[in-house]
């Protein structure tokens, strides 16, 4: 672990902070006393059941995901060489919205809606990566501009459907598009895949560092780039993949966090790996107990509240960075 690791402390302490403020938040506010009686064991049954059975799993959820979406970002800013680069860049959250807009057309039920955006998401990875190597070796350029051409090409198709949907099924297709956690389920699985996933690439944090400063000095100093590269884009689509499927498209997270750290705690892989995870997990779930708490009891898409957060922050920060 390299020096300097306060950052993670600092983190790991404001994503507690962030669990209790979404557990205590809500249309029925709890106060501290109330909720530790109820994370004790205590507590009355309505709290219990509001907290244990409803904004838990939402809370859990929302870290889950954003910070499988933020740490993908940081993947895919290494991998395409470019601080710009988020999860969606590659057209992954294109194929996923198509698929989920057409099995929700088909009448299909939220668990089908997720399966069919996750095969969705993988279809996609597997034609941007196709189309990008082509008859020969692909590079990074020439894998963002496939996928951006692959995304314009799903944002055409998911117009489409929106302009030949029923009327009645058009809120619950465009709460969707914008990030919804209402249904999100069991927070297990985005949990765990974010947690393996760190396992996986954190002891990769010195090779990253030199994939960083470009392939051909990566390859002199005894780097294997093209199988690093590939592993790079396989965990990255695939955490998007989960991410999309669990809450839907939620943009901007994979492309803020990560590069806030960098300007904010340098470039060393090492710690930007694991402080995204915590940082992005951390800004979704405050941004989720705000889409819950702005307007109680009505909600607001979560995607809609994390663009109205990071924009002015990510302008800030590029207005303070040299």
């Amino acid at each position: 672990m390299p020096t300097g690791t306060w950052p993670l402390v600092l983190l790991a302490l404001a994503a507690l902070l962030s669990q209790g403020l979404a557990l205590a938040l809500g249309s029925v506010s709890l106060s501290p006393d109330a909720l530790l009686a109820v994370l004790g064991g205590g507590g009355e049954s309505l709290h219990r059941t509001l907290v244990l059975d409803l904004r838990l799993p939402r809370a859990l959820a929302a870290f889950g995901t954003g910070a499988l979406l933020a740490l993908a970002g940081a993947l895919m800013q290494v991998l395409l060489r470019n601080p710009l680069a988020d999860p969606y860049v590659l057209g992954l959250s294109g194929g996923a919205s198509v698929s989920a807009l057409l099995a929700m057309l088909a009448g299909l039920g939220g668990g089908l809606v997720a399966g069919a955006a996750f095969g969705g998401a993988l279809a996609s990875t597997l034609i941007v990566f196709g189309l990008a190597h082509g008859t020969g070796s692909w590079t990074p350029t020439r894998m963002l501009l496939t996928g951006v051409v692959m995304a314009a090409g799903w944002s055409a198709l998911i117009s489409f459907l929106l302009a030949v949907s029923p009327v009645e099924q058009l809120p619950g297709m465009l709460y969707w598009l914008m990030g919804d956690l209402s249904y999100a389920g069991s927070p297990w699985l985005v949990l765990g895949v974010a947690a393996l996933s760190l396992v996986v690439m954190a002891p990769l944090g010195r090779t990253l560092n030199v994939l960083a400063r470009g392939g051909m000095q990566a390859a002199a100093l005894g780097v294997a780039v093209r199988p690093l590269e590939w592993t790079l884009y396989l965990v990255a689509s695939l955490l998007t993949a989960v991410a999309v499927t669990t809450a839907g498209s939620i943009g901007f997270v994979g492309l803020m966090v990560p590069h806030m750290l960098r300007l904010q705690l340098g470039n060393d892989q090492r710690l930007i790996l694991p402080a995204s995870l915590l940082a992005g997990g951390t800004l979704l779930t405050l941004a989720d107990t705000l889409a819950r708490t702005l307007i109680a009891p009505q909600q607001l898409p979560v995607g809609v509240i994390t663009a109205l957060l990071g924009v002015p922050s990510f302008l800030y920060l590029l207005y303070r960075s040299r």
